[in-house]
C-alpha cells in the first residue's frame, strides 16, 4: 500500500496530511509530539484523494466557516484507541469535556490516564478534536501539538460556535 502525503498552511503552522489513496490516515502539525509518522517511502502527490476536499474543508475551519468535517477517514491504532477517536468525534463545535468525562464515554470510568494516552496519539489532529479535551479542573492540559495551538484552536472554535 501506498502512502502519499502533502503539506498545507494554516494558521496555527504547517500541516502534514497522509492518505492510502482513498482515505485520510494522518493530519499532524510538524512540531507534534507523536509524529508526524513520515518515512522517506510516502509518495509526496498533492492531487491524491481526499486532499484537495480536506484542504477545502480545513480552510473554511480556519475561516470559522466549517463546524464538522465530513471527509473518509482511516485511523490506525489498536481497538482502543480507536473506540477514543471514533469518541472524540461526537463532542460538538466549540465544547470542551474532560478525560474523565471521555473515559465514561468509552465506557471505563476508570480509564482517565490510558484515555489521556490515546487522546495524545491521535493520528488525524484538528479534524479528530483531540484539542476538545481538558483537565477536570476545567484547565488546559497536555496537548501534542503545543499548549499554544490548542489555545488557539479552542479559542478559535468558541468565538465562532
Amino acid at each position: 500500500m501506498t502512502t502519499y502525503y502533502t503539506r498545507i498552511e494554516s494558521p496555527i503552522e504547517s500541516l502534514l496530511l497522509a492518505s492510502d489513496g482513498e482515505s485520510l490516515t494522518s493530519l499532524f502539525m510538524m512540531t507534534q509530539r507523536h509524529g508526524p509518522y513520515f518515512s522517506e517511502t510516502w509518495k509526496l502527490d498533492d492531487n491524491a484523494k481526499p486532499f484537495a476536499e480536506a484542504r477545502k474543508q480545513l480552510a473554511a475551519y480556519f475561516a470559522g466557516e466549517l463546524a464538522e468535517f465530513d471527509l473518509p477517514m482511516k485511523m490506525i491504532g489498536t481497538e482502543f484507541q480507536k473506540t477514543v477517536w471514533r469518541e472524540l468525534l461526537n463532542i460538538p463545535f466549540g465544547v470542551t469535556i474532560s478525560y474523565g468525562e471521555l473515559a465514561n464515554r468509552v465506557g471505563n470510568s476508570n480509564a482517565s490516564r490510558a484515555v489521556g494516552a490515546a487522546n495524545g496519539r491521535n493520528p488525524i489532529s484538528i479534524i479528530v478534536p483531540c484539542h476538545r479535551v481538558i483537565g477536570a479542573n476545567g484547565k488546559l492540559t497536555g496537548y501534542g501539538g503545543g499548549m499554544e495551538r490548542k489555545e488557539w484552536l479552542l479559542a478559535h472554535e468558541s468565538k465562532n460556535k
